[in-house]
């Protein structure tokens, strides 16, 4: 079982340095960081964190792929990857239907989209000469010259029944978005299939003390409609820090490996230190 928690999208980004700086201090294991459209860039995240720390595992949580050409999403894991082996680990998805048309990037097939990114990155983080003309991705004998030593685990940033599915074929591991429960996770690990290695990352919501319903609200409503959901079905961690952790134990035991909680409010690190310390 693993604990990680997310540099949420809304902190500065200057604050990324002493915030990962503190985390690898404790006992927590990863430190995620996001790529959402307009805030920042995910792999640039990732390398600012991974050089500033010594122990932590850095996730990407994810990179949209149709705003990442394959091959050069490989050079920049796979340059991270040497730099900090065994300490990357490096989600994609389809992105945000919303805002892959704002950039003119909503691809014809989603599905086929993630599927061939997915499988051609993981090929060239082996070190492996691919060439793919798919459905959506053209590749034609290219290569990394330096491979990393220590492929990073490619997760699968998903939500969808055929998007879990693909998960499971592809992936090395799925990411569950911010508002799942325990009682959804069956279904889910169902959906997904895949080898028993097949690691399962589940994001949740993070608040500890008085007013939560204040600092999650309008997080919360925009996750129940991403999700399609009502807002009281939305599971966080919250309450008092004894209530936070038992919501985070009952998602290691329903079948997550990794935990990822996102800490809300502008001091996040005490919403951590008072979860670590109930746990």
């Amino acid at each position: 079982m693993r604990l990680g928690v997310m540099f949420d999208r809304g902190l500065p980004p200057e604050q990324l340095i002493p915030f990962a700086k503190a985390l690898d201090e404790t006992t927590v294991d990863d430190l995620w960081v996001v790529e959402d459209l307009g805030w920042t860039g995910g792999v640039s995240a990732a390398a600012t964190a991974l050089a500033v720390t010594s122990r932590l595992r850095v996730g990407i949580g994810i990179t949209p792929a149709p705003l990442r050409n394959p091959m050069l999403l490989a050079m920049e894991l796979g340059n991270l990857a040497r730099v900090h082996p065994g300490r990357l680990a490096a989600g994609i998805g389809h992105g945000v239907t919303d805002w892959m048309r704002q950039v003119g990037a909503a691809p014809p097939s989603p599905l086929a989209l993630l599927e061939e990114t997915i499988t051609s990155v993981r090929a060239l983080l082996r070190g492996e000469t691919v060439t793919l003309h798919g459905r959506a991705v053209h590749l034609d004998g290219v290569s990394l010259v330096h491979p990393p030593a220590v492929p990073p685990p490619v997760l699968a940033g998903v939500k969808g029944p055929r998007s879990l599915a693909l998960s499971g074929r592809v992936a090395q591991g799925t990411i569950v978005p911010e508002g799942v429960g325990p009682a959804q996770m069956p279904g889910i690990m169902k959906q997904i299939g895949g080898s028993p290695d097949h690691e399962l990352v589940v994001f949740t919501y993070l608040h500890t003390g008085p007013g939560t319903a204040e600092a999650t609200g309008h997080m919360v409503a925009w996750q129940a409609e991403f999700l399609g959901i009502a807002p009281e079905d939305v599971v966080m961690a919250a309450g008092t820090p004894e209530e936070a952790a038992a919501q985070v134990k009952s998602l290691w035991a329903a079948g997550a490996e990794t935990v990822t909680v996102r800490p809300i409010g502008s001091d996040p690190l005490s919403h951590v230190t008072a979860l670590l310390s109930a746990l």
